[in-house]
């Protein structure tokens, strides 16, 4: 058929030949999907992963990175979203309705405790808090409309580890589920499947993107069931995500466990140094002996990543620990980890606990992949700042 220049434009007779191979995963941006025929177009099921309705569901790009994401998870079936705290909305408004009654970890990522209190003051859901290291105990939490359980392992700025077994038993004996926030271990240091979680939740933008640019999580399951409950939130909200960012993502994972390591073993040798400095009270690392719930960490995990916090000397106030983390030169203040860069962030702890013992400043580290020897004589200039008036 003869075209004009504008229709030529738009409608081309060519098509790349067949047998392009490369490493990188292609990169398809649609939000329009193309069908063969009427009865394909009328046939095509959004839910089902063996075909293609609209940009929205997925494109070959987000297929691939959902399927591998799975796979290092030990999981079965996973869905993008457009950010950690999108996942978790996903997974709460899929499972839980008015009367409903969700547990969640007093450690909780902060988003996650707004969540929780937003479906509490405007939907009927009830949103109780739990000692995170309760274990087996919080058998006497559950209620007969408690439907989900969160947890988080360790919580990301207190760091206590807890008995996810203990937990997951006592929610199984009572039909609850449970849901992981695994984003710490980036999936590779801890298997929550077999720990016995229902659905692990990751933001992928830390150690998967690894280039502190990227916005994205993700929710993982094994259950064929249990993810169609998942779906159709995902479908509902709208949640979807681009091409570019997921192909960043997919750019980040065969180094991912190369650069969790390194942010391992340098993290450990930063927080051995930090341990020992009179400044500092508490050494909140799992991998130290100090750190509430390190028992669990050294039966369930295999490594522990780049970020821990620590608690300074009373006897300084917040004023001074302030100072110090202005002094750094080499960490920036930010929030977030899992990137090349060292961050460092003071929290006041105790706002963002019901219950919380524990005296002095708390400050988070993010330890990028610098030189641990440089990092650490950073922050021991900017220690010297405690001492000025």
């Amino acid at each position: 058929m003869k075209k004009s220049p504008q229709t030529s434009l738009i409608h081309t007779d060519y098509s790349a030949p067949e047998g392009f191979a490369a490493f990188p995963s292609a990169i398809h941006h649609a939000s329009t999907v193309l069908f063969r025929n009427v009865a394909a177009m009328r046939s095509g099921d959004w839910k089902e992963k063996s075909a293609y309705t609209y940009g929205l569901h997925g494109t070959p790009t987000t297929f691939t990175l959902e399927a591998r994401l799975a796979e290092i998870e030990g999981g079965a079936q996973c869905l993008l979203a457009p950010s950690g705290l999108a996942a978790i909305s996903m997974v709460d408004f899929a499972l839980l309705k008015s009367g409903d009654d969700v547990l969640l970890p007093d450690n909780v990522y902060n988003p996650n405790r707004e969540l929780g209190r937003w479906l509490s003051s405007d939907f009927g859901i009830t949103a109780r808090y739990y000692d995170p290291l309760i274990g087996a105990g919080i058998a006497e939490m559950i209620q007969p409309n408690t439907r989900l359980i969160w947890t988080e392992s360790p919580g990301s700025v207190s760091m206590e580890v807890p008995d996810l077994p203990a937990i997951c038993a006592a929610a199984r004996a009572r039909g609850v589920l449970v849901a992981l926030d695994n984003t710490w271990s980036a999936g590779l240091a801890l298997r929550g499947f077999d720990l016995g979680v229902d659905i692990i939740m990751q933001a992928l933008t830390k150690y998967q993107s690894g280039g502190s640019d990227v916005l994205m999580g993700a929710v993982i399951t094994r259950d064929r069931a249990l993810h169609d409950r998942l779906s159709l939130a995902h479908m509902r909200l709208g949640m979807g995500v681009g091409a570019d960012d997921a192909y960043l993502v997919l750019r980040g994972l065969p180094t991912m466990k190369l650069r969790f390591e390194a942010h391992d073993a340098a993290a450990r040798k930063v927080a051995a140094w930090l341990k020992a400095r009179p400044e500092i009270s508490k050494m909140l690392h799992p991998a130290f002996e100090d750190c509430p719930g390190h028992e669990f960490w050294q039966r369930d995990f295999s490594g522990a990543g780049g970020l821990f916090s620590v608690l300074f000397d009373a006897r300084y106030t917040e004023e001074q620990t302030d100072r110090f983390v202005d002094a750094l030169k080499l960490f920036k203040i930010g929030y977030s980890w899992g990137g090349a860069n060292s961050l460092c962030v003071p929290y006041r702890i105790q706002s963002m606990r019901k219950h919380w013992s524990g005296a002095g400043t708390l400050v988070r580290f993010n330890i990028g992949l610098e030189d641990p020897a440089d990092l650490i004589a950073d922050i021991e200039q900017a220690l010297q700042t405690l001492q000025a008036s």
